[in-house]
């Protein structure tokens, strides 16, 4: 059965003939009920936050050492939830208490001007690129699973190639479906699944090196990490230590879909404070796991730790264990896809809505009742937008696999402005901080270190994409 209405400016709120529909619940701003809590949201602060990336966090502590790295690791726990709080209290515009639903609403409120146009190309540039560098980020963990098996079969040093693409496919495929659902407030399942799969594939990584640590067999590390004339020339010491350092401060960064989770909160209690419990769950938990995963991976291997202990075997054996963690890596990747891309959708739908408010087109959607999951709404729009995106971030992943170099250059220059320059100007405007006091000399030299290192990790991203692309072969499979 199929039943037809439309959803005018706001594709949240239904309206038709039928009473039940009328009767649907809304929030103060006649949107759908929200009914996020802090589970959830933190849920999606864990997917968004905890990647495959704290995987490489090893990689990342072996190039600064045990100081070095283990500060600037705390260090930037501490800036990104100090500057996700003053981001939650934005929510709210200040004088009427409407809602900001996306990031450049926020900015909009509060600083305005050209400011807004920044953010939005920041953001959803770095969106756009999260989602692609996912589709190859999966496809190497899926990559991996089979030369586990080829390892196990025919030794450690058999010539194992499995190409990626395929996998790629396979990732791109899932999203066609998993697109559908309508919007960021019915991620939450996703989100859960997502975390749990997290802490299961960090867990068995933390735990294959403590068992390496016991073994005996571990590499060197020292105070200074990487030494020069030993393990690396001058040069590559002073690059990768950049990368690193870049590494660390975009590991935690989610300010790029913090204001997006928190529009899924219900309104008491006050949407802010929730936030805010839930950013010190979310990054707490994520410390603890950075922590673990880092030092001991460090411990393990030291200065010649590998990028991923799990994709660049670090570990062989046990074999099935290693396929496990690794199908854990993909099904996270593929909920945290839903996670980026979902703002995304969003955007361009509110914005067709708005510039084509009388086209059926767009604004109309079918609700049709599917075994097992029940009744859902379908739109025309939102079947053909949604597919072509995930069907040219696919085509993309599979014509570029160095991406994720490019990855690192986006999250470079993302960072200092999402994370840390708009929430830092928009709290200075709210709270009316006052010029050369030292609460704003202190916030200004925040954002001025900030911005050092997102100029110093850029030019490592940089260095490393040209050594990506030289080495680059259409097609070629992942060796």
């Amino acid at each position: 059965m199929m039943q037809s209405f439309d959803t005018e400016h706001n594709p949240s709120a239904v309206e038709s003939g039928d009473a039940a529909v009328k009767s649907v619940d809304v929030d103060d701003d006649g949107r759908e009920k929200r009914t996020g809590t802090f589970m959830t949201a933190s849920a999606h602060i864990i997917t968004a936050v905890i990647g495959s990336g704290v995987l490489s966090l090893a990689w990342a502590i072996a190039q600064l050492g045990w100081v070095a790295g283990t500060v600037i690791l705390v260090t930037f726990a501490v800036i990104n939830y100090y500057t996700s709080t003053m981001l939650a209290d934005c929510y709210r515009s200040p004088d009427t208490g409407r809602r900001n639903y996306i990031y450049m609403d926020v900015v909009r409120t509060y600083l305005g001007g050209r400011k807004v146009q920044l953010c939005g190309l920041a953001q959803y540039g770095s969106l756009v690129g999260v989602t692609i560098g996912y589709s190859i980020t999966a496809s190497k963990s899926l990559v991996a699973i089979g030369k586990a098996n080829c390892y196990h079969d025919k030794g450690h040093g058999a010539k194992c190639s499995v190409s990626n693409y395929p996998f790629i496919a396979a990732f791109g495929m899932v999203q066609l479906i998993l697109c559908q659902i309508p919007n960021f407030h019915k991620l939450s399942f996703l989100s859960i699944i997502a975390s749990v799969m997290s802490f299961s594939y960090a867990s068995i990584g933390t735990g294959l090196a403590i068992a390496a640590v016991a073994s005996g067999k571990v590499g060197k590390t020292g105070v200074t990490g990487t030494v020069v004339g030993v393990d690396v020339s001058a040069s590559d010491k002073v690059w990768r230590s950049f990368q690193a350092a870049g590494d660390i401060a975009f590991s935690y960064a989610y300010s790029i879909v913090l204001v997006e989770i928190q529009d899924t909160l219900r309104s008491s209690p006050p949407e802010n404070k929730v936030m805010k419990k839930a950013s010190l769950a979310g990054v707490s938990t994520t410390t603890v796991f950075y922590l673990l995963c880092g030092c001991i991976g460090y411990a393990a291997f030291g200065n010649q730790a590998p990028g991923d202990f799990l994709t660049d075997f670090g570990f062989y054996e046990p074999y099935w264990l290693i396929d496990f963690a690794n199908a854990c890596i993909a099904l996270h990747l593929i909920a945290a896809y839903q996670v980026f891309a979902q703002p995304i959708f969003q955007f361009v739908e509110n914005k067709c809505n708005k510039k084509w408010p009388e086209s059926k087109l767009i604004t109309r959607e079918h609700s049709v009742n599917i075994p097992l999951l029940g009744e859902c709404r379908v739109s025309f729009f939102r079947l053909v937008w949604r597919t072509a995106y995930v069907i040219l971030t696919t085509i993309v992943a599979m014509i570029f696999p160095f991406f994720n170099a490019i990855l690192g250059f986006i999250g470079a220059v993302s960072f200092w402005p999402l994370t840390v320059y708009f929430p830092v100007e928009m709290h200075i405007a709210q709270k009316k901080v006052k010029k050369y006091t030292l609460k704003w000399m202190g916030l200004k030299l925040l954002v001025s270190v900030c911005l050092i290192v997102s100029l110093l990790a850029a030019t490592g991203s940089i260095v490393g994409l040209i050594s990506s692309v030289k080495a680059y072969k259409p097609f070629h499979n992942l060796d």
